[in-house]
């Protein structure tokens, strides 16, 4: 064999070997978003791991004879009757983790509102329920024959309060109030800024309704149901009511 072809050989093989290192590999089954309702390793779990400071109050709930791990710091629980309510749930779905399915919906808020404001269809098929997404869907369509765009950013969710737990024959539903700090600019198809300001934090205030099916061993939960708050404020991303 020529010795330029072997050397050629040798410097391609170092070139793949090199970018593998960089870049890694794909096996075709990554996802894009991870799914927000599985918990990271216990190790990786700060709200899971973490020590509790002296006189620090965190909220608990007894779902069986020990004590639930603590809730992410800013989630808590309306009333007695809620956590009651809670207790019958986790009786119905015995891998039901209180703790988990606060973080996921956390994480799930964020990425619903600011999917909805780049027009990430995809990202929302996956995380609503059917008669939610065609209310978005429509909401998306009414701005895109505007020619208006839409940017949004969830700073931080500093409260979320768990309103109700209830099930039917099929589904298990979670409502909570949750508040959060966010920054939504919309600008007309010239490009101008008809709502909002890109330095401006305001508060938006939803109430939202996450589901599973009873019988679903996926950790998946669905967005069935949002409508506005108690407090409006102008300016926030204006997820549609839907459900």
């Amino acid at each position: 064999m020529d010795a330029a072809l072997i050397l050629y050989a040798v410097i391609a093989a170092g070139l793949v070997i090199w970018l593998r290192s960089i870049l890694g590999t794909r096996h075709g089954d990554e996802r894009e978003r991870p799914n927000p309702f599985t918990a990271p390793p216990p190790e990786k779990n700060p709200a899971a791991n973490r020590a509790v400071k002296p006189n620090e109050e965190v909220t608990t709930l007894a779902l069986t004879d020990t004590i639930a791990p603590a809730l992410p710091r800013g989630v808590s629980i309306s009333n007695e009757a809620v956590s009651r309510e809670i207790f019958e749930v986790a009786r119905s779905m015995p891998d039901f983790d209180l703790a988990r399915f606060a973080q996921g919906a956390q994480d799930a808020f964020a990425i619903i509102v600011e999917a909805f404001a780049v027009g990430d269809r995809d990202t929302l098929k996956n995380l609503l329920e059917p008669q939610v997404y065609t209310a978005f869907d429509g909401a998306l369509k009414q701005r895109e024959a505007a020619g208006e765009t839409m940017t949004s950013e969830i700073h931080a969710v500093r409260k979320m309060d768990i309103l109700e737990a209830r099930k039917d024959s099929k589904s298990v539903y979670i409502k909570m109030r949750i508040i959060a700090d966010e920054t939504c600019v919309i600008k007309n198809k010239d490009g101008a800024v008809i709502s909002g300001d890109p330095d401006r934090i305001t508060e938006m205030n939803d109430i939202w309704t996450f589901s599973k099916p009873l019988k679903s061993r996926d950790p998946m939960w669905y967005l069935h149901e949002t409508r506005d708050g108690d407090v409006t404020e102008d300016h926030k991303t204006p997820v549609p009511d839907a459900g």
